[in-house]
């Protein structure tokens, strides 16, 4: 082991966060190659990589210098092993193929509307158009919205929904970027709802509350309950 990543380790096991940053990028493709073998079974590839720096943060906790091994040779089977156990939990979030394709289809609806009005539609235009509710449009949408959703601001207080559950460590966001998916999916139709329109959409919580027909109030207390609820949800469950 050279002078350099003992040096690392020491101080990231000291609480040193840029030791433990600046091993996570320098070991990124150990991360890599392992998370590669797990590629096709429903994980998007980076968020198989964002579970094995998990493991791999777990790794650099446990490892003893005595131990008069390869730091590598510990952390891989920690890599690959919390990977495997969120597979094996089921913790994925699991699309169905009839929720892709109506995403699909308010896809194409969008584009040609807004082609044809010149402006982009409202979820009640696009609700009208396909045959559905505001809320299968939104949680069609919000079910297959990328991860980096996630991390937008919303249009009103320019925070993120990511930021308001956690506090923004590494190692906190690289679990929960992957958790708050299937923990949105918990929710009930009415907060999901919320939650879809007001940051995978960002809207206010005023034209939110025009969409479905309801106050303001009742918006700001939706989302305020959908959020303890995710909140909850995270630290019941956080490793």
């Amino acid at each position: 082991m050279s002078a350099c990543l003992e040096t690392l380790l020491e101080k990231a096991q000291q609480g040193d966060r840029d030791a433990r940053e600046q091993l996570v990028v320098d070991n990124s493709g150990l991360v890599w190659s392992i998370a590669r073998r797990f590629y096709g079974r429903g994980v998007d590839p980076d968020d198989l990589y964002q579970l094995g720096c998990l493991g791999f943060l777990k790794a650099i906790d446990g490892f003893d210098l005595s131990y008069g091994t390869q730091f590598s040779t510990y952390a891989v089977p920690k890599i690959a092993g919390e990977i495997r156990r969120f597979l094996r939990d089921d913790g994925a979030v699991k699309v169905s193929r009839s929720v892709k394709e109506r995403s699909a289809s308010i896809k194409m609806a969008r584009a040609r509307l807004t082609a044809q009005w010149n402006r982009e539609p409202t979820l009640s235009e696009l609700a009208e158009a396909l045959d559905l509710t505001v809320e299968e449009i939104a949680a069609a949408e919000t079910a297959t919205a990328a991860t980096e959703s996630i991390q937008r601001e919303s249009g009103e207080e320019g925070f993120t929904l990511e930021h308001i559950l956690t506090d923004g460590f590494m190692e906190e966001q690289l679990i929960e970027r992957i958790a708050l998916k299937e923990a949105i999916g918990k929710l009930p139709d009415r907060e999901k709802t919320v939650i879809g329109l007001r940051y995978y959409r960002g809207l206010t919580q005023e034209k939110t509350a025009k969409i479905l027909g309801v106050s303001q109030v009742q918006v700001s207390r939706i989302e305020k309950k959908a959020l303890q609820a995710l909140r909850t949800y995270f630290y019941a469950d956080s490793p």
